[in-house]
């Protein structure tokens, strides 16, 4: 069953954070989708057996923090 994790993540200005946010999680296992808001600093992962542990270190390897 899908699941969805919303993060605020502080930082993010651009397409170029935007997508790097975005690569970095879609490499995971079992994510189905990514949304990035720039305006609102949100970033919303939709998927199966999400693991919230390597989501927030993929957000922190694309060199932002998640909270």
């Amino acid at each position: 069953m899908a699941e969805t994790i919303t993060y605020t993540v502080a930082g993010m200005t651009c397409e170029h954070c935007k997508k790097a946010v975005t690569t970095e999680i879609e490499g995971l296992g079992g994510v189905n989708r990514v949304d990035v808001d720039l305006e609102s600093k949100l970033v919303t992962v939709t998927g199966e057996g999400l693991d919230d542990q390597a989501l927030r270190a993929a957000i922190e390897e694309a060199g932002y923090e998640a909270s």
